[in-house]
């Protein structure tokens, strides 16, 4: 049975990279409903957000799919209920609606919404939460004239995980990388390499 699961893939930085994984959805026909990418907490290591809506069988294949990518270092798969989540909204509204009508600031302030930009012609809310909440907002502020409405992509942190930076000192502690050593030949090649 499909639900909605976040993949969260931890990769180098890398140009291309980003096209690679999207193929990987487009060839099995899987549209991505939420994208987003932003560093992690260890340095030069990226986090992916992706959220689809499928089965657990097809999540765990795309998984391992992702993870041949050469600069991926893991991708894990959670329901919603593994993770804690957040999306940002924001929503434009004639000022004039939102200054003649309390009952707006209540229902701004009932939404956990704040303004952002307030000018003559429009002002601008933020909120955040679960969509289901940023979708009824939208219903409430078309009422008043919403003018324009943007949502981001899913942010999300898994809850029973020790954190993918202990990962790594897990696994450099059972395989230590080798240190950098110098070649002791690369300045000789003319005496070495001479016929």
């Amino acid at each position: 049975m499909k639900q909605e699961f976040t993949i969260t893939v931890y990769t180098e930085n890398q140009i291309g990279l980003l096209t690679r994984i999207a193929i990987i959805f487009s060839r099995r026909k899987i549209n991505v409903e939420s994208l987003n990418t932003s560093p992690s907490e260890i340095e030069n290591i990226h986090r992916f957000n992706i959220v689809i809506n499928e089965t657990e069988e097809v999540v765990k294949k795309l998984c391992r799919q992702i993870e041949k990518q050469v600069e991926v270092l893991k991708a894990y798969y959670s329901s919603n209920d593994e993770i804690i989540w957040q999306e940002l909204a924001l929503y434009k509204v004639p000022t004039d609606q939102v200054a003649e009508k309390v009952q707006v600031e209540r229902l701004l302030r009932q939404y956990g919404a704040r303004a952002v930009v307030i000018r003559t012609d429009y002002t601008v809310f933020e909120a955040t939460g679960h969509r289901e909440e940023t979708d009824k907002l939208i219903e409430i502020l078309g009422e008043y004239g919403l003018i324009e409405f943007v949502r981001s992509a899913r942010v999300a942190i898994i809850k029973n995980s020790k954190g993918f930076h202990d990962k790594i000192r897990e696994f450099e502690k059972q395989e230590p990388g080798e240190e950098v050593v110098e070649n002791e030949y690369l300045d000789k090649n003319e005496s070495i390499f001479s016929m």
